[in-house]
């Protein structure tokens, strides 16, 4: 199964298009956003009959109107998630606390725990997890391009895709 991860879109609209383009482009059966999608408006491009969505809430999506508009096509997970492909196990949390992120990473329940918030791209393994981070839109000083994962389940590849 082809997983698609983004995060940290901030009302960016080319960023998010762009994220979408290369979704359909990848053939991607599931998409997981990390949060900050921030207004309704830039969650409506995920909505898709290629892909089934989840997202998580970040710290910077203030409007709660965002769960509905998510929950219109998508699956909404609130502060955080567990989903579950392939018989991998992921958790899904938006990071604010690094305490939080080293716990699901240290629990042992989770394959792959994926986060955003710091804008900067990850791909480690940590005590038999794979914690990742697709990075998020270009902020001051940020070392790298906005970019989305594509994971495959079945042979635990990931794919970076530049955004531009």
């Amino acid at each position: 199964m082809q997983v698609g991860v983004v995060s940290d879109t901030h009302d960016n609209g080319e960023v998010v298009e762009r994220a979408v383009g290369t979704f359909h482009d990848e053939g991607v059966d599931a998409v997981i956003h990390c949060g900050d999608i921030v207004a309704p408006f830039s969650a409506t491009p995920f909505d898709s009959a290629a892909f089934d969505f989840y997202a998580v809430r970040g710290n910077n999506d203030g409007e709660w109107s965002l769960q509905n508009v998510v929950g219109e096509f998508g699956t909404y997970l609130g502060e955080m998630g567990e989903l579950t492909f392939d018989s991998a196990e992921f958790a899904i949390y938006h990071g604010t606390s690094e305490p939080i992120v080293s716990a699901l990473i240290e629990s042992g329940n989770y394959d792959y725990v994926c986060r955003g918030h710091t804008h900067e791209r990850v791909h480690e393994q940590q005590n038999g997890a794979i914690h990742l981070n697709p990075g998020g839109i270009a902020i001051p000083d940020a070392p790298e391009a906005p970019a989305v994962i594509v994971l495959d389940t079945e042979t635990g590849d990931v794919e970076f895709h530049d955004l531009g």
